[in-house]
């Protein structure tokens, strides 16, 4: 059985840190990054390493990521998005049901069109079908796909090729149309840190992480960083600001963990299902932004910040295109985070209509 815990301390874990695989990970990510920073590339340290080495490990180069190291920088990450939490946030957050109410909708006739789709046009079985056609949620959802013995391969590639779809171009789309000046991560440093603070904050994200993670929360890395990071700054117990080159390393091994994902894949499998995988992220882009424009008639909240929220890209990608952009992380987070839970509830009880002859069209 697969060990599936958020930090994974375990020797084996701690042995993958110095295996040629990863060095080569580093290696042909550095310059990667250094490259597309200097072509001005919007989210250079995250979307250089991630192409480069999607490129290579479907060329057959070995590269892997080990589990702690992305743990780590998925710690940082939730760290910094906790940075933009403070009191203002309650005064919102009451308006946020009714954008949760809007994304259930959003999920459901997700589902429900996509998996008729690539059941119909694609020869996916209906349970394949479902599983590749939820908007997000991969890992939870593989467990599921396995047990429901479904194409565990069809459902990972059709997944991997909406994020490098959607993580890829959405820069490019924000970067064109938003006249907002554009954020670089961290760019600020605050003087005269706080190492106790720090290590506080930590402290206290890996203790609510691990009751997260028993709990079966969803994200739970980003979920308990969050938690602690906010309740700690809002209490003033405790703040810290990352430093750039952190958040740029954190980027990069964020990026390149995504191009890690394609170990067991070929270029010939990932071609044989991309036109169905274009088109269905097509739908659920279309249908993200009915509901970002549905969200923006009963909320004040700048549209790319509302699109970005109701995109099928993975949660810790879609975050750090919003920080870089300055666009609401913390709301962004949130809906991903319920966006995971909705799946992880409707997915089941889908299969399980299925199951007992339901037709839904």
């Amino acid at each position: 059985m697969q060990n599936n815990q958020a930090i994974p301390f375990n020797k084996e874990n701690f042995k993958q840190i110095f295996s040629k695989e990863f060095l080569i990970v580093i290696l042909i990510s550095i310059p990667a990054a250094l490259l597309a920073d200097y072509f001005n590339i919007p989210l250079a340290w995250f979307l250089g390493p991630m192409i480069i080495t999607s490129i290579l490990t479907l060329g057959g180069i070995k590269t892997k990521m080990p589990k702690l190291i992305l743990s780590s920088t998925l710690i940082i990450l939730g760290l910094y998005i906790g940075n933009y939490i403070d009191e203002n946030l309650f005064n919102q957050i009451h308006q946020w049901f009714w954008t949760s109410l809007i994304m259930l909708g959003y999920i459901i006739i997700s589902v429900l069109l996509v998996s008729k789709y690539l059941e119909k046009y694609s020869n996916y079985d209906k349970k394949t079908s479902i599983f590749s056609a939820a908007p997000g949620a991969l890992g939870p959802l593989m467990i599921l796909a396995e047990d429901e013995k479904s194409d565990l391969s069809r459902v990972a590639t059709s997944h991997l090729i909406r994020l490098i779809i959607i993580i890829t171009i959405f820069p490019f789309i924000v970067n064109s149309f938003y006249n907002a000046e554009d954020v670089k991560v961290a760019e600020t440093i605050i003087q005269d840190q706080n190492i106790t603070e720090l290590l506080l904050l930590i402290l206290v994200s890996i203790i609510l992480i691990f009751i997260f993670d028993k709990l079966k929360i969803p994200a739970a890395l980003l979920a308990g960083t969050l938690v602690a990071s906010g309740f700690l700054q809002i209490t003033d117990m405790a703040s810290y600001k990352l430093s750039p080159s952190i958040i740029d390393f954190s980027l990069l091994i964020l990026g390149s963990s995504v191009g890690c994902r394609f170990a067991d894949k070929t270029f010939p499998e990932i071609a044989k299902n991309a036109l169905h995988s274009f088109v269905a992220t097509f739908i659920l882009v279309l249908l993200g932004l009915a509901a970002a424009f549905i969200a923006s008639l009963i909320i004040d909240k700048n549209f790319y910040t509302l699109l970005l929220s109701y995109c099928p890209g993975g949660i810790y990608e879609v975050a750090v295109i919003a920080i870089f952009f300055d666009l609401d992380p913390e709301f962004v987070s949130f809906h991903h985070i319920i966006r995971l839970l909705l799946i992880l509830f409707i997915v089941p009880i889908i299969l399980r209509m299925i199951q007992k002859k339901v037709n839904f069209f």
